[in-house]
């Protein structure tokens, strides 16, 4: 299932790349999201978030993950033409046939703003099952995505 999202900050891309691959605003990132257990580590543009999450998920797929998901999220990070950053992005669901495997980008919008593309393929590979699953799981995505970027939007 292809997802795909576009964000606007009002600051530079340097300044949204600075907020995005420091160890402490992703460790807020991870609590104001809820996570149980988090592990937040941010090395040579390599941002990698492990957290424990409530599994806020339909029950026919509760039944699979169980009450909590365990997801880990990694991003390299690359300084692109004109003062751009892109990252190859995977989100996995720890012990779980779901991943998001994407591109993340950040690029100047001309008038002193930032343009935040986020872009993947959300896959749940289980026969029969996984085409139920992967919205649900998409949704989840989606929702942790806002979630960092408003958070974002008030740090900088």
């Amino acid at each position: 299932m292809k997802l795909s999202e576009t964000f606007t900050y009002d600051a530079t891309v340097d300044e949204v790349y600075g907020l995005i691959t420091s160890e402490a605003f992703r460790t807020e990132t991870c609590e104001d999201q809820g996570a149980l257990e988090h592990d937040v580590s941010v090395q040579d543009g390599v941002v990698t978030i492990v957290r424990s999450m409530p599994a806020e998920l339909p029950d026919f797929v509760k039944k699979l993950t169980g009450p909590t998901v365990k997801v880990k999220q990694t991003e390299k990070w690359t300084e692109g033409s004109n003062g751009s950053r892109h990252a190859d992005v995977k989100v996995s669901i720890v012990g779980q046939p779901a991943e998001m495997l994407g591109t993340a980008e950040l690029t100047d919008d001309g008038k002193g703003g930032t343009v935040f593309t986020v872009k993947g393929d959300v896959k749940v590979s289980i026969p029969l099952l996984g085409r139920k699953i992967e919205p649900e799981i998409h949704k989840q995505i989606v929702r942790s995505i806002n979630a960092e970027v408003e958070l974002g939007k008030t740090k900088i």
